[in-house]
């Protein structure tokens, strides 16, 4: 009897054979065992304050490409280079380590020990010492000063961006704390807030682009070498890197004479924290109060108005290190 397949229906599979063993849930269940893999860096997790300082600093990066393609130039600086004339001036410069180029020394000057010293010091650290004509030396300080016959170009000095400075302490695995300076216009108070910073611990000293001190050859005198351990960032607005500071988890207070909170005992020293120091007459500004967390006064004899900038941050520092110190 003959019989007839019938043809497999049209749009019907056909099931394939395997080829190999086939692959049981062993290989899950080990992969499970084995755990998720190792912890994400602190600058991945999105809950951590590395996380927004990373942000900040990619941030950052951007607006540095954006302004160097539509001007070309790098990041705008407070000061040119700079001419330190005088032999008492310059000496000081010199022992300082202030970031010299070049050391012009009149033809014919009388030397005494302050000139020796001062071409000495410049041999040591490579400094080029070039001769020249007085007139020329004139023209360079200008008419009305007294150069006594030796002037040293100071290099401009490079600012960090806001963001290097909380990186810095980041890397160092240590809480921030950094001074940022509202209308500071002394460049030597700006000098003894950079030393006070160095001094107790503190990652970086922020100065705002327009109507500040910058870091010149004053500064660096007084800071007493401090400038060159402890980096100055330069930042566009001073509202803008505040905010920017506090979405980084920075808390932000702010030193006024009038301020409700005690800085004796202050609860957030332990924190990673801003200290804004506004200048001895005008204090803070409106806009960056607003932005402060917390204003915090220095208790001071009734007999005393106010504090210049430089002292009001070195006590400032100084307590929030020994909080810290206590804490730790």
């Amino acid at each position: 009897m003959n019989v007839k397949r019938r043809g497999r229906p049209a749009g019907a599979s056909v099931r394939k054979k395997s080829k190999g063993k086939a692959v049981g849930s062993g290989g899950q269940r080990r992969a499970a065992l084995e755990g998720k893999g190792p912890t994400p860096k602190a600058e991945d997790r999105v809950y951590h304050p590395a996380y927004k300082a990373k942000q900040l600093r990619e941030r950052a990066a951007a607006n540095r490409r954006n302004r160097t393609q539509q001007t070309g130039s790098r990041r705008p600086a407070i000061n040119d280079t700079e001419i330190v004339t005088g032999r008492n001036s310059v000496l000081e410069a010199m022992r300082t380590k202030v970031p010299a180029t070049t050391l012009y020394v009149a033809a014919r000057a009388e030397f005494d020990e302050r000139m020796r010293e001062i071409i000495g010091i410049a041999n040591g650290r490579d400094i080029p010492v070039l001769e020249i004509m007085r007139s020329e030396m004139d023209r360079m300080a200008g008419r009305d000063t007294v150069h006594q016959g030796v002037l040293l170009k100071v290099a401009p000095y490079e600012y960090k961006h806001p963001a290097d400075l909380l990186q810095r302490a980041f890397d160092s695995c240590e809480t921030p704390l950094l001074a940022l300076l509202d209308g500071v216009t002394d460049p030597r108070n700006l000098g003894a807030v950079i030393r006070s910073v160095a001094a107790f611990g503190g990652h970086g000293v922020i100065v705002p682009q327009r109507r500040s001190a910058g870091v010149t050859a004053a500064a660096w005198k007084t800071s007493a070498g401090a400038a060159a351990r402890c980096p100055v960032a330069m930042a566009t607005n001073l509202t803008r890197t505040i905010k920017d500071l506090k979405a980084a988890g920075v808390f932000v207070v702010g030193l006024d004479g009038d301020g409700e909170v005690p800085l004796p005992g202050l609860e957030l020293a332990d924190r990673p924290l801003a200290v804004v120091v506004g200048s001895e007459g005008a204090g803070l500004s409106r806009l960056v109060a607003e932005q402060c967390d917390a204003i915090v006064s220095i208790p001071i004899s009734a007999a005393t108005e106010s504090l210049n900038a430089g002292i009001a941050a070195s006590i400032a520092f100084y307590e929030v290190a020994k909080l810290r110190a206590e804490a730790a």
